[in-house]
């Protein structure tokens, strides 16, 4: 019998014209997704991506889609995928489909010399076997009206008397992308070591992504100057999502989100770049929700990108287990002299230890120490080897809040 299913099974990749075959797919397995935003997404994000796809009795019976960003990575801007779309017809699940399209897709990744693939899991059971390991924490922060109430109480008349005068918000329009994209270089672009490259582009989709969600971008000026830029959506209550404000205009991002809710509405905030500058009561509801995994895909590439300080001398070895992407699974040295900024890297016979490249994933993005990850299977960590790798420079901190 599985001789018999494996034959009829066949795995490819669509061409670019046949994307449109698997949207009956996407609306079986997601059926919560409103039409508005599959409409989105079958006209905007199928256009350049890519998408995996098993046939069997000539019939699409599960995907996985890589929508394509760049990123930047420290100092470099590098070609990622985010793993999206991953769907199986209830029917055919059980068959071991999934795992084929993603070691497919990632053998495919790994030809194209990609440094590494990001998702946010259904659930973190599913990736885990693949070597996907958390890297990013969201902040998110749930209010209702107590919240509002207080901190017009906290603010006093300063925040009481923000007036029309002083602030003006709307929706962005087309024409604004590349306003909103040179905000955030000019005031956001040394915040973080690993951020999708936000430009115009990517402003302009995120507009009509937000508008698919019954919202869209918002932009908050004082008098004409531009102090915050925020999505939003109003599908299930107002979502308000990676809000970025001048440093001093918190209130005035606040007072706009005022102005968007309905009386009593609770209102729920994803992707704050810190902590909100509020007292510790139960008006909010603060958490630090673990939301994108990464996977390393071609370990020489993301070498390649490391900077390190210039004050510091590197000299290790050590072997990399990676059974999947068997390239990855090599010993490797990696050194450098005061004054350079990157790693050398090539191989060697030398181990001073082993690691896996799901513990070496959260090494180089900042979400484990080198101690904490000795205990871990598959890990051997000599203490020179210990103290060469708490030199690098980690790629943290991570600002990811891709929805799609």
């Amino acid at each position: 019998m599985d001789a018999v299913r494996e034959n009829k099974m066949k795995i490819r990749k669509l061409d670019q014209s046949e994307h449109g075959k698997t949207r009956s797919l996407w609306e079986q397995v997601f059926s919560e997704d409103s039409q508005e935003f599959v409409d989105y997404y079958y006209y905007i994000k199928t256009k350049d991506n890519t998408i995996y796809v098993i046939e069997e009795d000539d019939e699409i019976r599960a995907m996985l889609q890589l929508n394509p960003y760049q990123v930047k990575l420290q100092k470099s801007v590098v070609p990622s995928d985010y793993i999206v779309g991953v769907a199986t017809q209830a029917e055919y699940r059980g068959r071991g489909y999934m795992r084929n399209l993603l070691i497919h897709a990632l053998q495919d990744q790994y030809s194209q010399k990609m440094p590494f693939t990001f998702l946010m899991p259904a659930a973190e059971a599913i990736y885990y076997p693949y070597d996907f390991r958390f890297v990013y924490e969201q902040k998110q922060i749930e209010l209702d009206e107590a919240f509002f109430s207080a901190r017009k109480e906290y603010k006093n008349d300063e925040y009481r008397n923000i007036s029309q005068e002083r602030i003006v918000d709307r929706d962005a329009r087309f024409m604004d992308a590349g306003k909103m994209a040179a905000f955030v270089e000019e005031n956001f672009s040394d915040c973080w070591n690993v951020v999708a490259l936000r430009n115009a582009q990517y402003y302009q989709t995120q507009i009509l992504e937000q508008q698919s969600e019954f919202g869209g971008m918002r932009l908050v000026f004082e008098e004409e100057k531009l102090v915050c830029i925020y999505a939003y959506a109003k599908e299930e209550g107002l979502e308000i999502r990676e809000p970025l404000y001048l440093e001093g205009k918190e209130d005035l991002f606040w007072a706009s989100v005022d102005g968007l809710r309905e009386p009593e509405e609770k209102v729920s905030v994803y992707g704050l770049k810190e902590a909100p500058d509020w007292p510790d009561d139960e008006t909010s509801a603060y958490k630090e929700k673990p939301l994108i995994m990464i996977r390393i895909v071609h370990l020489q590439e993301l070498f390649s990108k490391m900077k390190i300080p210039s004050e510091c001398e590197i000299h290790c070895s050590f072997a990399v287990i990676d059974p999947v992407l068997h390239k990855n699974s090599r010993i490797w040295k990696l050194s450098s002299s005061k004054g350079e900024e990157s790693l050398s890297v090539s191989e060697t016979e030398d181990s001073q230890g082993v690691l896996s490249i799901a513990a070496l994933t959260e090494i180089l993005f900042g979400y484990k120490t080198p101690e904490e990850i000795r205990a871990e299977e598959s890990v051997i960590l000599t203490e020179e080897l210990e103290e060469e790798l708490r030199k690098l420079q980690n790629f943290c901190p991570i600002f990811l809040n891709e929805i799609v």
